[in-house]
Order: structure tokens, then C-alpha cells, then sequence
């Protein structure tokens, strides 16, 4: 057999080997074009999404072709089935699809029409690549359409399957691992994004829930300002009126007066639980603690589910800029690092829902398992709790405050809350790192910024770095010994009276945004039969005292654990639990120390 025929036999064989590799890294070839860089540059432009010059992820990460081996091992994980042209294989709204292996043939993914939109052809997948994105993990409903091109064979891996996948082939779950990520970057830039539009008014506090949920959750959207040219067409496409704002549109659907809660829940990111067996820990809250626990949890082959009453992240995807976490000298955004942390969490298996919010907890063990109620009625059994619902925002105690929530006072300083104080005036509240961050942030963006601070110095409560930092920037005026004490505006804030208690002096002020970071309170008010201290944080292990430990203790025949709480298998870590240092660093090892714990408590439930 000459070199040409073994060649060509090997492609009939094999049609996904037919072309040779184009990369370097082993087990990547050609690459599929899920997005046209002319695309995302014109849609950037349009939508105001990123600038024209920014990276793009390597197509030859989201699209890889796998090697003969590699390939082979793929198909292991899923069942043949074979197709004809024009089979859907998923369509918009489809709930827990698969991973779709083209071996023979080809497949296309689409971008249904909506009403102001048409359709769009967002991928061609032929012989040896796989249809999928990040909703294979995160859980959410389809949003494109999946259509055979030409006749063939496909392999569909369920979605237990592909956990099983991540989890038991290292080489494999790296390569299928970072083109799920790459492809949900891309497609946030591609016309994709267009299958799930969202419009509002741009300082609506409705609208910003909204936005925030989304961002954090990364969802492939478009956001639409109502007050603009595209926003008032898109609206009249979609037949929409100022009173049905905010609305999400997507194929087949229109919500009206959109909440995250009915995004959630239609996008199929609300709990769900498709087994009645418990699960192993359940963490309530998905700031940095309730991540790591997440992340340590899963990743040591509990099965974790993880919760939370707003979106992932917690305060700490509300900073702006974190420059004192271990290992990154340069610095990260809150949203960043704690996005990072999702979807590591996400790999190992890890279930998160949210919005979803926790309503009380019955700590009468029944069965050795713990029951937690949700806000819609659903319960989940328990071998174990780790309670991470860190703290609410405090306020001023201020005549209007309610009515500028999200409509000038803002409890975070990211781009979605700052991109309407560009250039204005705005005032920041707060003596502790958080404030610190949200005033050069805000200056930075050409805000003109008055950090109001109730203390003598800045000094007392904020890191050296950021405080050398304000005192020397130029738009950035440190105001000691004051206190805003009047809030001024229509619809929107536009004044601020800041009062200096030394002089007893106010003096008004334009205001287009007020930044609060006067600390928080513990968000425990869900939890009852909870040993806490006056302060309502939760004590644990050496901080409870006997009379603290009721006769489950006697029962268990053992004392709390580190990070217990006084009822056994119930942790707490981060900012709820007492004594907290209150940085990111920290909460993320209590959050990791506590799992530890909850594997000796499950042990002795055995």
C-alpha cells in the first residue's frame, strides 16, 4: 500500500484526522470559526462592549480539533446516534442538552430569529469538532439552535457523562474545559449575543438588578438603553412601552417587567434538583468563602450544591480593584477573581442556582440530615450546611435614601455603576480598603471625587497603600470628620449636602453617584437556633461555650469542629461568622478550612 492510500484509508476511517494540524499545541487542529473577528469588531463598536483593539481568545483554544487518540476517547463518553439533514438536535429553551461529537457529516449552530433581529448562522461544526458552550456546566437553557448540515453520525455526551469526563481524563477535561470557556468569551462578542437583548433606563435601579445579574452571571446579552436611538427602535420591534421596562427579549420569549428571579428561572438557573437522593454539603452564599467551599467541596468528591439570594460573587465582585490578594501583584477586579472561582467550582461538579434565596433552616436532624427551606417552596436534605451569607450593606440613616437606590446611590463601583458618573462629580462613603478602591476607581474614569469619611483619619481602618494613593491624587478630595446629611434630586441624585462636624459646617454639592461602603450587617435574620453573639455574627468552635451545645452534642459524642456552629454538620465561614478579618484572602480559607470539617462530620454520621 503506497503512503497516498494508507492516507486515505486512514481518513474513511477516521474523517476527522483528514486534515493535518495547523497548531502547535498536541491534539489541536484546524479550527472552527465561531466568530468573525470583523463581527465582534462592529458589534464592539455598536454596543459599546469592549474596544475594536481588544485580544480576542485564540481561535485554536475555543475550536480545537482533537487527535485520532484524543478524539477516540472523546467518543467513549457518549452514545452514537445517526442524522439526516435538517434534524434539530437542540433548539432555544431546551433544558440539560449534550455535548454534541460530530464524527461523520456535518452540523450548523443558529441564532433564531427574534423580533427585531433575524436569523444568523453562528457556527459551522463539521467531522471532528463538538457543539457546546459553558451552559453545558452552568446549567442554563439553550439559547441557539443546533441543525445537521449533511448527513452522518454524532455522539451525544449527557451531561453526567461530561462531569464524569472532567473528572476522570485530565488531558481531555483541559482541552473541552477551556473551549467551553473560550467560546462563552466569544460569543458574548458575536452575534450570538443578540439572542438575548436587554433594555432599559440607563440609571433605572430595576435595570441596573438587571444588568448586574447578567454580568455577573455571564450571560450572553446586549443591553439596550432605552433613551437611545437603537434602544427606542429595538423597543418598537419588539412592540415594548417605557411601562413594560425592563425587558429581556430572546426567541419565542419577551419578559416584561424583568426581574433576575424571572430570568433565572426562565434561563433554567434557579434550583433545580433532578435526584431526591440529599446532597452531601449545601453552601449557602457565593462570595469568596462560599466559593472556596464550593470549589474544596466538589473538587473532594462531595456533591456540593451552592446558593445564593443575589448572583455569584458577593461583595467582593463589587470591587473594582483587589491589590493585596496573594498572588496577583498587579492586582484584579473583584468580578474577575470570583468569576475565575465559578468556574473552577463548575468543573469539579459543583451545582450553583441563584438567584436563590435560603429561608430557614430546620436543625432537628431527621434521618442525620439537615433540611434547608428555599424562598420558592423547593427543600434540600443535608448531610451538612456551610452557612456563607456574609453581610447587607448598611445605610444612611437620610430623608429619600429609598428613592435613589440604584438610581444614584450605588453599594459597588464597577463599570455598570460608574458608567453613568463619567466625568461628574460624585461622592464616596466610607473609611475601610472597599471605599478606598471605589474613589481611585471613580477618579480614574475622570470623576471629580469626595471621599466623606466619619473618622479623624483615613488612616485608621484603610490600607497604607491606598491611603498614599488618595492623598496624592488630584481628583480626589479626603473629607475627615464629615457626614453626608442631605440628598437632593428629581428622578436621579444631583446633590449632596456634606456636613464637616468639626466646623459644623454643610456645604451642597453636585452628586451624580454616591458610593456607600459604611459596613454591613450579618445576614442571618433566615437562621434561627443559632448560637451568635450580640453583634448577630455566628460564633463558632472555641467561641461557644457549654451552655451553647445542646444534647445533639451529647449524641454526636464529640465538640464542634473548627467552623462549626452550635449545631452539628452547620458551619459558617467569611464575614457572617464572628471575628472575621473581613478580606477576600481570609474568607477564602475559611472557606476551604471548613470542608475539611464537614468531611469528619459527615464521617461520623456514618
Amino acid at each position: 500500500m503506497t503512503a497516498m492510500d494508507d492516507e486515505l484509508s486512514r481518513a474513511a476511517a477516521a474523517p476527522w484526522a483528514a486534515r493535518g494540524s495547523m497548531f502547535s499545541q498536541p491534539g489541536l487542529a484546524r479550527p472552527v470559526a465561531w466568530a468573525a473577528p470583523h463581527d465582534l469588531d462592529r458589534l464592539r463598536a455598536r454596543h459599546a462592549r469592549g474596544q475594536p483593539g481588544e485580544p480576542l481568545v485564540p481561535t485554536s483554544v475555543a475550536s480545537p480539533r482533537l487527535g485520532d487518540e484524543l478524539f477516540a476517547r472523546l467518543l467513549t463518553y457518549g452514545t452514537p446516534h445517526r442524522t439526516h439533514r435538517g434534524d434539530v438536535l437542540f433548539r432555544p429553551g431546551d433544558e440539560d442538552v449534550d455535548l454534541i461529537v460530530v464524527e461523520r457529516g456535518s452540523v450548523e449552530v443558529i441564532r433564531t430569529e427574534t423580533a427585531d433581529v433575524p436569523a444568523a448562522t453562528v457556527a459551522a461544526v463539521d467531522a471532528g469538532g463538538f457543539v457546546g458552550e459553558l451552559n453545558l456546566l452552568t446549567g442554563q437553557n439553550v439559547y441557539l439552535l443546533c441543525r445537521v448540515r449533511e448527513d452522518g453520525t454524532v455522539y451525544r455526551v449527557p451531561p453526567e457523562r461530561l462531569r464524569q469526563l472532567m473528572a476522570n481524563d485530565v488531558e481531555l477535561s483541559d482541552i473541552v474545559f477551556k473551549a467551553l470557556i473560550a467560546r462563552r468569551e466569544l460569543l458574548r462578542r458575536s452575534t450570538a449575543a443578540q439572542a438575548m437583548e436587554i433594555v432599559g433606563a440607563a440609571r433605572s435601579a430595576a435595570a441596573l438588578a438587571l444588568r448586574t445579574y447578567a454580568a455577573r452571571q455571564r450571560l450572553i446579552h446586549l443591553w439596550f438603553d432605552a433613551d437611545t436611538p437603537a434602544g427606542r427602535a429595538m423597543m418598537q420591534s419588539s412592540g415594548l412601552t417605557e411601562d413594560d421596562l425592563p425587558a429581556v427579549v430572546m426567541p419565542g420569549a419577551t419578559l416584561k417587567q424583568a426581574t433576575p428571579g424571572g430570568l433565572a428561572d426562565k434561563l433554567g438557573l434557579s434550583y433545580r434538583r433532578s435526584s431526591a437522593k440529599p446532597v452531601d454539603v449545601t453552601i449557602v452564599g457565593a462570595g469568596p468563602a462560599g466559593l472556596a467551599a464550593a470549589v474544596y467541596g466538589a473538587s473532594e468528591g462531595l456533591d456540593t450544591v451552592l446558593l445564593d439570594a443575589v448572583g455569584t460573587g458577593g461583595q467582593a465582585a463589587a470591587s473594582s480593584r483587589i491589590e493585596n490578594y496573594f498572588g496577583f501583584p498587579f492586582g484584579l477586579s473583584g468580578a474577575d477573581l470570583t468569576g475565575r472561582a465559578v468556574l473552577q467550582a463548575l468543573k469539579f461538579g459543583a451545582q450553583l442556582a441563584s438567584p436563590c434565596q435560603a429561608v430557614k433552616l430546620n436543625t432537628d436532624r431527621e434521618g442525620d440530615l439537615l433540611r434547608l427551606h428555599l424562598q420558592g417552596g423547593e427543600v434540600i436534605d443535608s448531610k451538612a450546611v456551610v452557612i456563607a451569607t456574609g453581610a447587607r450593606y448598611r445605610v444612611l440613616p437620610l430623608e429619600r435614601w429609598p428613592d435613589f437606590e440604584g438610581a444614584g446611590i450605588y453599594y459597588a463601583a464597577t463599570e455598570l455603576e460608574a458608567r453613568g458618573c463619567t466625568g461628574s462629580p460624585v461622592t464616596v462613603v466610607g473609611g475601610a480598603n472597599s471605599a478606598g478602591q471605589a474613589a481611585l476607581y471613580l477618579a480614574g474614569r475622570g470623576s471629580e471625587v469626595s471621599l466623606v469619611v466619619r473618622g479623624p483619619d483615613i488612616a485608621v481602618e484603610m490600607s497604607a497603600y491606598l491611603v498614599d494613593r488618595l492623598l496624592a491624587h488630584p481628583r480626589v478630595t479626603v473629607r475627615c470628620r464629615s457626614e453626608v446629611t442631605r440628598l437632593d434630586g428629581g428622578d436621579f441624585l444631583e446633590e449632596v449636602s456634606i456636613t464637616d462636624r468639626t466646623a459644623d459646617t454643610a456645604e451642597a454639592q453636585p452628586c451624580s453617584g454616591l458610593f456607600c461602603f459604611i459596613g454591613a450587617e450579618p445576614a442571618t435574620g433566615w437562621l434561627t437556633g443559632i448560637a451568635a453573639g450580640d453583634d448577630g455574627f455566628i460564633r463558632t468552635d472555641v467561641q461557644l461555650t457549654d451552655d451553647d451545645l445542646g444534647p445533639a452534642w451529647a449524641t454526636a459524642g464529640r465538640r464542634p469542629l473548627p467552623f462549626e456552629t452550635s449545631i452539628p454538620g452547620v458551619f459558617a465561614v467569611g464575614d457572617v461568622h464572628s471575628g472575621s478579618m473581613k478580606r477576600v484572602a481570609a474568607a477564602t480559607g475559611e472557606g476551604a478550612s471548613a470542608i475539611a470539617s464537614v468531611h469528619k462530620a459527615i464521617a461520623t454520621l456514618a
